[in-house]
């Protein structure tokens, strides 16, 4: 047996990657083994390539991608032409802003996960990586954490373990021939008739479920590597995409901005914390007044035009929305794509929207202090702005969108608040009003729902948990567990679901690389501060 202490990483996606990283950089060797899930670790669900197709992209660029070893740009640059071109990329093209297919990245993750086990093991480190390895169940005790795997009536001990799992969606035999509950639920692989398809989600989510359905009707016509306009197979001529939200709201392109961000005037992450040091009672509107002094100062015109001075964190959704839904949602992606591919070229920064950009991060600290009341009325209205200005999308997603809408293949249905959803046989139908719309096949793409200990998979620490009063998992400063007593500083949880409640801008993978370098504090065995105090509210 093995003397150095030892650590299990459970699941070898992003998070686990850049846990790995971390611990590595630490330069204090363990035994540590990898446990993933899938027949291949380092790749992660979000960009293999039985879960995506190559019309998918990435939402992220290698200027934002947190290098393992190399960058993604200088990774893309070793390889083969005729490898990038597979993919529809061609190499003389590349630049560290450029969206990519997922599957590509999920081929650099994996590269740079290899080299970062040789890397690991020339330190002295004793990796095994578990593939095509289920880990059923996990137990805090009070010297060990106690871990089985595929069902195995004896469990492996560690002294720490980090639940990597990321993102959570229902398994691929929930779906049917007619119903999707995710687009990463066996959608991919299935054959999608040229019918009436529903999509729930007007996100990036429901844009790659769309991708899904059209890449077996047709073809995307290019220019200059650009989307120009899509053709329909000969047969499928009755396919029809509808894709759906409350407010039909289209995502906006990304946005040129300069990156590393710039520092903030006034709603600095300090701020935001002293704020929280005087009480949650008023905290949120305390914090607004902060968020309308950073607008002011960065953009004084546009908080003049939208009427910030008379705005508050509630009346000011309405006024970041108000143009946008004054205009047909493909007009206003037109005029969108435009104004930002301008922007990019001549390198422009629209200040008001990379003030909101950089202020989503620091104002999510304040939100497991906000009041009940204040955590709603947060959700409601300022919560929407920020994610829909981080969340904006490659131009070319918005070229495929309008492509589509040209060649009459795709629809925006607008559900408003007073919506109902019924099956009829293998018919899904969606009632506005007195109108109603069928779909025979319905994707729902909504995106992930946040998780709660109800939900983990793993029986002993569920029941721990629960045990000790936490209907969410409570985190310190390095995500090793509040509860049970031994799993402090022994059981990190860097599972982004269990995390959202009160961290809801935490996506992606710059998200994934903070969580990862915090976990590798566990290992040092340094105190660790309460990082989230949330309670769930029936």
């Amino acid at each position: 047996m093995s003397a150095l202490k030892n650590l299990a990483i459970i699941g070898s996606g992003p998070t686990g990657i850049y846990t790995l990283q971390a611990i590595v950089d630490t330069g204090e060797p363990l035994a540590i083994t990898v446990f993933e899930q899938g027949d291949c670790a380092g790749v992660g669900m979000p960009y293999a390539d039985d879960a995506n197709t190559k019309l998918m992209l990435a939402n992220i660029a290698s200027i934002e991608i947190p290098p393992i070893g190399s960058t993604y740009l200088e990774w893309l640059k070793q390889q083969p032409p005729a490898e990038l071109k597979k993919h529809g990329v061609d190499k003389a093209s590349l630049h560290d802003r450029m969206f990519l297919p997922r599957i590509l990245l999920g081929t650099y993750f994996r590269d740079q996960f290899l080299s970062l086990l040789d890397q690991a093991r020339e330190a002295g480190f004793e990796i095994v990586v578990r593939e095509n390895t289920q880990v059923t169940d996990i137990e805090a005790c009070d010297r060990s954490v106690r871990v089985w795997v595929n069902n195995d009536p004896e469990p492996l001990r560690f002294d720490w373990a980090v639940l990597a799992t990321g993102h959570v969606w229902p398994a691929a035999d929930e779906a049917t021939r007619s119903y999707f509950p995710s687009p990463w639920s066996g959608l991919v692989d299935a054959k999608i008739p040229p019918v009436r398809v529903g999509i729930m989600g007007t996100s990036l989510s429901a844009i790659d479920a769309a991708m899904a359905v059209v890449a077996q009707h047709g073809s995307f016509i290019e220019a200059g590597g650009r989307t120009t306009s899509f053709k329909l197979d000969e047969g499928s001529e009755a396919l029809s995409v509808t894709l759906m939200s409350r407010s039909c709201l289209l995502p906006e392109a990304d946005f040129y901005c300069p990156i590393p961000y710039e520092p903030l005037a006034y709603c600095t992450p300090e701020a935001l914390i002293s704020l929280v040091d005087t009480g949650s009672h008023g905290l949120l509107d305390r914090a607004f007044e902060l968020f309308t002094r950073e607008i002011r100062h960065a953009d004084p015109n546009w908080a003049a035009r939208i009427g910030m001075d008379g705005l508050d964190c509630e009346t000011f959704e309405g006024a970041y929305f108000a143009d946008r839904l004054k205009h047909d949602p493909f007009r206003w992606a037109e005029y969108n794509l435009a104004e930002t591919e301008a922007n990019k070229r001549n390198r422009r920064t629209v200040a008001w929207r990379y003030a909101i950009l950089r202020m989503h991060e620091p104002f999510q600290e304040i939100v497991p202090h906000l009041t009940e009341a204040d955590r709603e009325r947060f959700d409601n209205g300022l919560s929407r702005v920020f994610m829909d200005n981080y969340a904006a999308i490659p131009a070319e997603s918005i070229r495929r969108l309008l492509a589509l809408r040209d060649a009459g293949v795709l629809n925006l249905l607008e559900l408003g608040d007073d919506y109902r959803k019924s099956v009829k046989g293998d018919t899904t139908v969606l009632k506005i009003g007195e109108r109603e719309c069928g779909f025979d096949v319905f994707i729902d793409a909504r995106g992930q729902r946040a998780m709660t200990s109800e939900d983990l998979p793993f029986k002993h620490l569920r029941q721990q948990l629960l045990a000790a009063g936490q209907d969410i998992p409570e985190v310190l400063d390095d995500y090793s567990l509040t509860a049970p007593d031994p799993a402090r500083g022994r059981i990190a949880l860097g599972a982004l679901p269990y995390l959202i409640h009160d961290q809801p801008f935490v996506q992606g993978i710059t998200a994934s690389a903070e969580i990862g370098s915090r976990i590798a504090l566990m290992t040092r065995q340094k105190p660790a501060r309460v990082r989230r105090r949330y309670t769930l509210v029936e």
